[in-house]
């Protein structure tokens, strides 16, 4: 019966897509590799298991947490309907198969229980998933089939899984009567704690099964995890430096490695580290203890994008220089693409203009852009995310604590603006040795690089330096060919993909197209302007904190700074727009080494302790 209904499933699936069949799950096919042995490796809890009201097939309402507790619990959503055969019937038929194979286990199966949940209230009623559930059940085994009331019963359930599921409509606005929605399967312990999520490229009977002896195996004794050195705690948990080399060894941190310790933020922002003016304030959103604190914790909450699950961190993220170290271009919710590289949040306080065309004038309004943009937290509107805000317990609170009020568009772009007012950088060995006159704090190679930044190589005509202090940008837009170069197919680089560490192979750019999605077109501050002469302009970036910030320039199209070196020495793409201070530099090997040496010495030395405070922040991703 149950395979009868699966084939039935696959047959609905083909019909729906038969230029294209569907490659069918890993569950469907034995594992590829053999498990770890159960008990040897660890299962940290991830969340507490959500509530909630339900039906049962003999319409008895019942929680969930009813259904928890005595034994470990595989929970699955789904809707009978479905005909999608890497949906629900994969979560289905992989349940189905576990409860086979426990058939021979007995002590085992008496430990588990499997819920199967419908999110489709409407069909499927606790009759319907009694008839659903009947071609599935194999003897005595512990499954339960189950479904709400209605909508508004189902609603808190899927938010407390952060399950996002959107009903289909067709052209006239009729509901199809199928879903769109993510494939999750959770593994919830007798603590009520999710262990686990399965989602449809790791959900497989046999690692699942894998997972519930490692569990019922209680605290197996492992090898205490190698202590990290000091100086890595604040670094990209899985550091890649060197990975493009034979003889990479991995330095990744373990989360329990992870130390946060908050610091005294307002410090920063009162008071800059040498190297930095005072910083710019807005008459009406002075920083206080009290919106720095708000905006923290605004920036870290994963609530306030569409579907819960995307903070401004995860584009920003502290550890990789308060950007993102392994994307060339951002990547909003559900993976989609954005257009351009995450800037650095580093001094931000100072910058005149925002994003890097240049298209908003303060902090307090930019925010607002990767709130609603479609492709980054996709916020449907202001409304949307202030209801979030006003809905928490403790948000409305803080608000009328920061700014005598509650959550407005206003004060959200406020609180967010303080926060990152504060993540100011400075007192690298370049400003102690320039202003704060320590002769040894810069080496000679790095003194004869600055020489030749502000000389020869003419880099300070737009990366300024002051008397008093350097912000390392003149504020200004300028071409240097970059954008010229992708608008026209250009590649910087040869296309190449890494396989392994020192394992890089060519790519046939005509096959990359075929399978990647189109890109739009991308034309600077002339977006902005509509001004001819401004086409492939950006904003000049600052360089404090340069050596943490890769991948570089508005797209991420150069890699490492020896890149930059190189293609600003080659003077920039020629265009008809191009920079006219761009021009051919002719610095030999040792001048680029020196150059790159003095960019090395521009990282301020209370970056660990700006990740240190970002590690203690807390994250919220549920209501």
């Amino acid at each position: 019966m149950p395979y009868l209904f699966l084939f039935l499933c696959m047959l609905a699936s083909s019909a729906a897509q038969a230029e294209e069949p569907a490659t069918l799950a890993p569950g469907y096919a034995a594992l590829p590799f053999k498990p770890a042995t159960p008990g040897s490796y660890d299962l940290p809890a991830i969340s507490p298991a959500g509530n909630g009201e339900v039906l049962t097939t003999d319409n008895q309402p019942k929680h969930l947490h009813e259904l928890m507790g005595d034994k470990l619990v595989l929970l699955s959503f789904i809707y009978a309907t479905c005909s999608d055969v890497n949906g629900c019937p994969l979560a289905t038929q992989v349940l189905h198969k576990i409860s086979r194979q426990l058939q021979k286990q007995p002590e085992l199966a008496s430990k588990l229980r499997l819920l199967t949940l419908s999110f489709n209230p409407q069909h499927d009623t606790p009759e319907k998933m009694r008839h659903y559930g009947e071609g599935f059940k194999t003897g005595g085994f512990d499954w339960q089939f189950l479904t709400t009331r209605d909508e508004q019963q189902l609603q808190p359930i899927l938010d407390a899984y952060q399950q996002n599921v959107k009903k289909i409509y067709d052209d006239k606005g009729q509901f199809t009567g199928t879903f769109s929605h993510l494939l999750r399967v959770y593994l919830i312990d007798t603590d009520k704690q999710i262990r686990n999520i399965y989602n449809v490229d790791f959900l497989h009977a046999d690692t699942v099964l894998n997972d519930v002896k490692t569990l019922l195996a209680g605290n197996t004794q492992h090898a205490a995890p190698q202590t990290a050195a000091a100086e890595m705690l604040y670094q990209a948990g899985d550091n890649k430096s060197g990975y493009d080399q034979a003889d990479y060894r991995t330095r990744s941190i373990a989360l329990k490695q992870r130390r946060g310790q908050a610091a005294d933020l307002l410090h920063w922002a009162q008071h800059p580290p040498l190297g930095l003016p005072p910083l710019p304030q807005p008459a009406d959103n002075p920083v206080s203890a009290e919106k720095t604190a708000l905006g923290r914790r605004l920036f870290y909450d994963r609530r306030l994008s569409l579907n819960n699950t995307f903070s401004c961190a995860m584009c920003h993220i502290p550890e990789q220089g308060f950007t993102s170290n392994e994307m060339a271009t951002a990547v909003g919710i559900e993976g989609r693409s954005v257009r351009r590289n995450s800037p650095t949040l580093f001094n931000v306080g100072y910058y005149q203009t925002l994003f890097h065309d240049g298209r908003e004038t303060s902090l307090e309004q930019q925010v607002w852009g990767p709130l609603l943009a479609h492709n980054e937290m996709a916020n449907p509107s202001i409304g949307y995310v202030l209801e979030k805000i006003r809905a928490d317990q403790d948000y409305p609170k803080q608000f009328q604590s920061a700014f005598n009020r509650g959550p407005s568009m206003e004060t959200v772009g406020m609180a967010l603006a303080s926060y990152q007012r504060s993540l100011n950088s400075a007192n690298s060995p370049f400003d102690r040795w320039y202003y704060g006159k320590q002769k040894p704090a810069l080496s000679a190679e790095a003194i004869r690089g600055f020489k030749l930044f502000t000389g020869k190589a003419g880099c300070s005509s737009c990366h300024s330096i002051q008397s008093d202090h350097a912000l390392f940008t003149d504020q200004r837009y300028h071409n240097t060919g970059i954008g010229y170069a992708e608008s026209m197919g250009k590649d910087l680089l040869p296309k190449t993909l890494q396989i392994a560490p020192g394992v890089i192979i060519p790519i046939d750019t005509a096959a990359l197209q075929s399978v990647a999605q189109t890109k739009e077109n991308d034309l600077g501050r002339y977006e902005i302007t509509q001004q001819p002469q401004h086409r492939w302009q950006y904003k000049t970036p600052s360089l404090r904190n340069i050596a943490l910030t890769a991948p570089y320039m508005h797209n991420g199209a150069l890699n490492t700074l020896r890149d930059v070196l190189t293609f600003y020495n080659s003077g920039g793409i020629n265009n008809e727009n191009l920079d006219p201070m761009l021009k051919p530099l002719h610095l030999n090997e040792v001048e680029i080494d020196a150059l790159q040496a003095f960019l090395l010495a521009l990282t301020g030395d209370n970056v660990d302790a700006l990740v240190a405070d970002a590690f203690a922040a807390p994250v919220a991703d549920s209501d």
